[in-house]
């Protein structure tokens, strides 16, 4: 019994050493890690936030008409360009009753009054060419006269005002053709022949009739996050490009910057907008979706690697790299880093061109953890 037991313990002890060496010859067989380089190269590097928006004019000119009434005939339409001074629509007034009334009554009691001081006129005449009455008395009746003349003709302007909008006396002030007053292109027509329009005035905004804008001025209107809008400044550049307008990049400056976010889907925005700079010859629709690239900071032809290739000291957190030496040798350097857009990152001092960068990885650095 005793000597099974034996014989047991040293099969077990026997199988436990020759896989002990079988585990050692297995793991002396495997291939030693290989670690891959990359060299710097020389690139330009842009650091940019982005904001979404629109292109719009710089100035809309919104037409309204000064007097209220039912459009009777339009002249323009979207997309035409015109001058200052070209007739846009036609308005027919149409006369409120009451106003009508009105307006009758007093042109009637204007004449009255001009009937009666007619004739308190021609009998102070006759006396005074009889050389009964003096000079001032009859002075005074010729402008009693005078003056019940002029009210009656007011009354009369007032009273063709009310029926058709306008009178000859007033000749372009009140006008039922409206008129452009600026040169540009005409963006929207939102009223039909038929429509009713209100007046422009102090307590109504009035309908509008056309709008125009100049289209040689266009800017970008967008918006930026809270986390970003401390990065930007005015007068940075920016570029702009337009999803309707494809391998084109417009140039502009940075503006404006609203003091004043609005709160928008829970996030903070602010507004902010950009004056486009190169135009040339593109044609770009007012309210096209745009997206802006503000340039933050650019580094022009500098020595850049990819930012997966710094590391960071676990103490100083300072930034190195591991240069080759010899074959798979490495030896840890120092950098200075600079621009960097999240993929490429300017080096400053620490390396040359020259140099092979060591390829690392967690798994690696952890089988590798110092420099050799």
């Amino acid at each position: 019994m005793k000597k099974g037991i034996t014989i047991t313990v040293l099969i077990l002890i026997a199988a436990v050493f020759f896989g002990a060496l079988y585990y050692l010859y297995a793991k002396n067989q495997q291939s030693p890690v290989v670690f891959e380089t990359e060299k710097p190269e020389t690139k330009t590097i842009v650091k940019t936030t982005i904001a979404t928006g629109n292109i719009v004019p710089d100035e809309e000119v919104l037409i309204k008409p000064n007097i209220s009434g039912i459009i009777e005939a339009v002249y323009i339409k979207a997309g035409e360009s015109i001058k200052a001074g070209d007739p846009i629509a036609k308005i027919r007034v149409v006369a409120n009753v009451s106003s009508v009334s009105s307006s009758q009554n007093q042109v009637t009691a204007a004449k009255i009054a001009l009937d009666n001081q007619e004739k308190l006129y021609k009998r102070q005449k006759t006396l005074f060419d009889k050389g009964v009455i003096s000079a001032n008395e009859y002075d005074a009746a010729e402008v009693a006269y005078s003056q019940a003349k002029q009210t009656y003709n007011a009354s009369k302007q007032g009273l063709d005002i009310v029926k058709t909008g306008t009178s000859a006396q007033l000749g372009t002030y009140a006008n039922t053709l409206i008129k452009s007053t600026v040169t540009g292109m005409v963006l929207d027509v939102p009223v039909k022949v038929g429509n009713q329009v209100i007046e422009s005035n102090n307590f109504n905004e009035g309908t509008t009739i056309a709008t125009l804008a100049d289209v040689g001025k266009m800017i970008f209107v967008g918006k930026v996050d809270e986390s970003e809008v401390g990065k930007i400044k005015e007068k940075l550049p920016i570029e702009i490009t337009v999803g309707a307008i494809e391998n084109k990049k417009f140039e502009a400056v940075l503006q404006y910057i609203a003091p004043k976010g609005k709160t928008e889907n829970g996030a903070i925005q602010f507004e902010i907008k950009g004056a486009l700079t190169n135009r040339d010859t593109t044609f770009i629709r007012a309210g096209l979706s745009a997206n802006a690239s503000i340039i933050l900071d650019k580094a022009e032809n500098v020595l850049a690697i990819k930012e997966g290739l710094v590391q960071f000291d676990e103490k100083t957190q300072k930034p190195f790299v591991e240069v080759e030496t010899s074959a798979q040798k490495f030896e840890k350097r120092d950098v200075v880093l600079g621009v960097s857009d999240g993929i490429y990152v300017q080096i400053k001092s620490g390396i040359k061109a020259s140099d092979k960068i060591k390829v690392w990885n967690q798994g690696s650095k952890k089988d590798d953890e110092k420099p050799q």
